[in-house]
């Protein structure tokens, strides 16, 4: 692919593309499979390698190192990231991107020939884009929120110091007192992710409650509940730890990507959902894995060695009983709402439980209701409040509840697509989700149960805005070189290349 990958990535990385073409990436084709992968921008390449001990290599081929700054603190205090909230690629910050895209692309059929990455300010509404936007390797679309809190956990409060979304599943089993032996996918290899042993102590509580708000923004969130804007998250910090530099999220940084690599403990390599939407040679066809008609089928796009936190569960534990709320990665839980979705049948996936949904308007979690105008905010704050009723009723009492619940949010993904980080719906969506919080806090502590669960708060991704002055696209560029060379390709996401198919 060497004389076919070269050319492409030169016409990608022109000056006149570098509004819109922050990175580009691909395998080293001179090198040994998963050996390299070069990284490119419109003023320089390097070569990443990755030591036997993760030590990442730098090897610049050609002007300056892109991907040079790679401080998973970057922009921290957050007054830094608010000074300069869509950073130019000389002044931004790419943390672990040789482990990241190694693992990237090492799935051989799935893995693109090469990636195209957006500059934070890009703004693509002709191709599915939205005033807030994440996908990029860079630090603030890649920083989710990683707290812990209630039974075996220090009271530290907010800390320096990060973790990863594939230490999610480890850390997880670890709060239910699951043995280390047991933290490996189905083939028993171990897992990428690694228990944050520092800051809990194994099997403390008698529960565990596992929280996602999809897309919510790290700093602002932390920022937001010193502020006194979201109480319980406020709680959840006051009682455990928060990691001011959360967790950083696989690549590509995107929904079901990252879903399925917190709940496996493992990246997109191994997972094999490389993104929202991807192309298997194999097979031959394009996979839309995130999407309302094929969520709930998500075990589908695993590869073989996968298996979630709720089979390792059980595999340490036959008596174990798990929970999974709005989640699509729910494959071993005991119940969960995907069960729902694929009892009821059809083509229509969650549209075929439209009719049980609440009415938003009805909803007493709901901050303004002028967000209902947008059809995804009305959506998710639908999903998120027969959410709280599902946590209520896998809760009906201690008697029944089960050692591992995960709860998914998705309005804070729509409130900050819509708007992007610090804007009033982004803000409202977190308050939004905040209020759902606090109706899971009233109802454990009437159970009486609250000091005996151990919780972990998380996200699958960040948020950086768009600006609607950076327009333009690749589409032009890669049918020019497609036809100089005679070579077809796809562009999934967009972003994810594949050539010759």
């Amino acid at each position: 692919m060497a004389d076919i990958v070269t050319p492409v990535v030169e016409a990608l990385t022109a000056p006149d593309l570098a509004g819109v073409v922050d990175l580009v990436a691909h395998p080293d084709p001179h090198g040994a499979p998963g050996e390299a992968v070069i990284v490119a921008h419109a003023t320089g390449r390097v070569r990443l390698t990755l030591d036997a001990d993760g030590t990442e290599r730098h090897e610049v081929l050609a002007g300056r190192d892109p991907v040079a700054d790679t401080d998973p603190l970057a922009f921290l205090p957050y007054d830094l990231e608010q000074i300069d909230p869509s950073p130019a690629n000389a002044t931004n910050a790419y943390p672990e991107p040789a482990r990241r895209l190694l693992g990237f692309f090492s799935d051989p059929d799935r893995s693109p020939d090469l990636a195209i990455v957006h500059t934070p300010g890009h703004y693509f509404p002709e191709y599915g884009g939205h005033r807030g936007e994440h996908g990029s390797l860079d630090v603030i679309q890649s920083r989710a929120p990683f707290i812990l809190s209630g039974a075996g956990v220090p009271r530290r409060g907010v800390v320096d110091g990060y973790a990863h979304v594939v230490d999610v599943t480890p850390t997880l089993l670890r709060a239910a007192g699951v043995d280390e032996r047991f933290h490996a996918d189905a083939a028993g290899e171990p897992l990428d992710g690694r228990a944050r042993t520092d800051l809990l102590e194994a099997g403390a509580g008698r529960y565990v409650i596992g929280i996602l708000w999809d897309g919510g923004h790290c700093s602002d969130l932390l920022h937001l509940a010193a502020q006194g804007t979201l109480p319980n998250v406020a709680r959840l910090i006051e009682h455990g730890t928060a990691l001011r530099g959360g967790a950083v999220a696989e690549f590509p940084s995107v929904t079901l990507c990252n879903h399925t690599s917190a709940l496996t403990g493992v990246g997109p390599g191994r997972h094999g959902v490389l993104g929202n939407v991807f192309y298997d040679r194999a097979q031959r066809r394009r996979i839309l894995a995130n999407d309302e008609t094929t969520w709930h089928r998500s075990a589908e796009w695993f590869r073989p060695s996968v298996a979630t936190v709720f089979e390792m569960l059980t595999r340490a534990d036959p008596d174990a009983t798990s929970a999974c709320v709005d989640e699509a990665i729910d494959r071993g839980a005991t119940a969960s709402t995907m069960q729902l979705i694929r009892a009821a049948g059809g083509n229509d996936g969650g549209g075929a439980l439209d009719a049980a949904l609440p009415p938003a308007e009805d909803s007493p979690y709901l901050g303004n209701r002028a967000h209902l105008a947008d059809s995804y905010y009305r959506f998710c704050s639908r999903v998120d409040d027969i959410g709280v009723l599902q946590m209520q009723q896998h809760w009906a009492s201690a008697a029944v509840a089960p050692r591992l619940t995960w709860w998914s949010n998705i309005v804070t993904d729509a409130g900050h697509h819509a708007g992007g980080p610090r804007s009033a719906i982004a803000r409202d969506s977190l308050m939004d989700a905040d209020r759902r919080l606090g109706a899971l806090f009233d109802h454990l502590d009437a159970l009486g149960v609250t000091e005996d669960v151990t919780f972990l708060m998380t996200a699958d991704h960040g948020f950086e805005t768009a600006d609607p002055r950076v327009r333009g696209d690749w589409k032009g560029r890669l049918d020019d070189v497609s036809a100089r060379l005679g070579v077809g390709f796809r562009d999934e996401g967009p972003g994810l290349v594949y050539l010759d198919v």
